[in-house]
């Protein structure tokens, strides 16, 4: 089965192009190579699969027929992604929440009372 095809049917991606897409972006691969989306994909190898700023990693345990329903998935697939995938994201929730671009305007009222409040602090410890 092709890897877009296979990619599709366990329910990674919503369609088959974008499936398509990631793998001709770089997004997927096997032994930490790029790969088409045309290559054949066969029981217990292991997927790294780049969506949502997370390396997945998936073993194939078996190859669907067609697409399959939701409760089905994990006989196909194993979920083998390290917990510290996860962990990375919700570092970067927090850098992006305090993170401000040049030359996006004023500071919110928010903004003013959180940098009086760090201010004060810091005056405070003298």
């Amino acid at each position: 089965m092709r890897i877009d095809k296979y990619l599709w049917c366990i329910r990674v991606f919503k369609t088959r192009t974008i499936a398509t897409t990631a793998c001709k972006k770089g997004q997927i691969k096997i032994d930490s190579k790029n790969i088409k989306p045309s290559k054949e994909v066969f029981g217990n190898e292991l997927l790294v699969i780049r969506k949502n700023q997370i390396n997945y990693q998936i073993k194939v345990l078996d190859l669907p027929e067609s697409r399959v329903g939701a409760k089905l998935v994990d006989q196909y697939r194993k979920d083998v992604t390290p917990k510290e995938e996860f962990e990375k994201t919700e570092l970067l929730k927090f850098a992006k929440d305090y993170y401000r671009k040049k030359g996006t305007g004023r500071p919110t009222k928010k903004d003013r009372r959180d940098i009086d409040d760090y201010q004060e602090d810091t005056t405070e410890d003298i």
